[in-house]
């Protein structure tokens, strides 16, 4: 079966773990994370070591040890994680990516573009506060 729109699983780890560490006071840790979103826990540990990485989240080691947020969930876009782990979100003209099209107006009627607008400007204005 064909899907127009895939979100990769490390964007997904990232934007569903954050949230699940956002909702612990005390933090959570990769294996519960796993649990959580039914993931590999060493690929969950990957993406949320990048989110460290990026300044969204603190780790802390040992027994009691997890992750916990960096900044307030009100000041966290999805957008912004998204972009952590697949790198910024461009909009182009052309599905293919090409710069000279054989045709006079766009067969796809530009509807990638409006798409991946339309996307970016969706995880621009979730906050990870919206889903506490």
């Amino acid at each position: 079966m064909s899907k127009v729109f895939t979100l990769s699983e490390a964007a997904s780890i990232a934007l569903h773990g954050i949230i699940l560490i956002a909702q612990e006071k005390n933090g959570i840790n990769v294996i519960k994370i796993a649990e959580r979103t039914d993931t590999s826990k060493h690929h969950v540990a990957k993406v949320m070591q990048r989110l460290v990485k990026a300044g969204y989240l603190i780790s802390q080691r040992g027994p009691s040890g997890g992750f916990i947020l960096r900044k307030k969930p009100e000041d966290i876009t999805f957008l912004e994680i998204y972009e952590a782990i697949e790198g910024p979100i461009e909009i182009s003209e052309c599905p293919m990516d090409k710069q000279i099209c054989p045709f006079a107006m766009c067969i796809m009627n530009n509807v990638t573009s409006k798409m991946t607008l339309e996307f970016k400007n969706f995880l621009k204005n979730q906050n990870v506060s919206n889903y506490l």
